[in-house]
């Protein structure tokens, strides 16, 4: 496994352990400029990943650190790009749907992602180089890197043809373009099923097979993408962006993302 996928994937399940510390206490919710939540354990987790990832060579944009101007990071061939609490809203709710996104990226395509699921202990990995994902469920946090390695066990996406389509949607993002979307569907599909789920989870639903395309026709950050599109494009999918027609790209000026379709 390459060694910038290890620090990775480290830094996720120590940064996990650290939010569940907080999720199983009483904690409090504070509101950024933009009205989204904001709670210890994002900025907990943040400081964790940071800490083991600037053992790197690349600079790191995360959601949770000051951004830096386009004139500073254009210069970044290579950088990783980190939501240290995606879904963030689901962990105020208590339902378990986050997770930790962290994703390598060169000159604006993603080349390794790791996802984990703290709530449950899932972990999700990719090297798009190598074109394989893979995922495992942990007995702990602490679960070493050997262990993974011998555990994992490749995803792939659906390979069925039948006129069937499980289309997977924000848990509290559904917008009215995503439900034309679906609706459209409807018109050519005799059986179009909705799968709920929260944060980058949607992405990985699509890679391992239990969702046949999410369309995000909504607002995004680089940081809730980077990870997700990295285990897509490891396993053959892409994720087109609905402005360009083209892959989305990252350490963009605007690190608001365009809508987009994975599939």
């Amino acid at each position: 496994m390459n060694k910038d996928l290890k620090i990775a994937i480290q830094a996720s399940l120590e940064g996990g352990a650290e939010i569940m510390k907080i999720y199983q206490k009483d904690f409090t919710v504070e509101y950024k400029e933009d009205d989204s939540p904001l709670t210890l354990a994002d900025e907990k987790c943040n400081e964790i990943i940071n800490n083991y990832l600037i053992m790197t060579d690349f600079p790191i944009i995360s959601e949770e650190n000051k951004q830096l101007s386009f004139d500073e990071r254009k210069s970044w061939k290579t950088c990783w790009i980190v939501d240290p609490l995606d879904g963030t809203k689901e962990f105020v709710k208590r339902n378990g749907e986050f997770t930790v996104n962290i994703a390598l990226v060169k000159e604006g395509k993603p080349l390794m992602g790791v996802i984990y699921v703290p709530d449950s202990k899932v972990l999700y990995y990719s090297d798009v180089i190598e074109g394989k994902a893979f995922k495992i469920e942990l007995k702990s946090h602490d679960t070493g890197l050997d262990e993974i390695l011998k555990n994992a066990k490749e995803i792939k996406p659906n390979s069925d043809t039948s006129n069937s389509v499980k289309v997977v949607g924000s848990r509290s993002h559904m917008s009215e373009a995503t439900q034309n979307f679906v609706e459209e569907l409807q018109k050519s599909n005799a059986n179009v099923q909705i799968v709920s789920k929260g944060s980058s989870l949607k992405f990985c639903l699509v890679a391992e097979g239990q969702a046949d395309v999410y369309p995000r026709f909504a607002p995004t950050m680089e940081w809730d993408t980077a990870a997700g599109q990295a285990i897509c494009e490891a396993v053959g999918l892409k994720v087109i962006s609905k402005e360009t027609d083209q892959p989305l790209l990252y350490n963009k000026e605007n690190l608001l993302n365009p809508w987009f379709i994975v599939q």
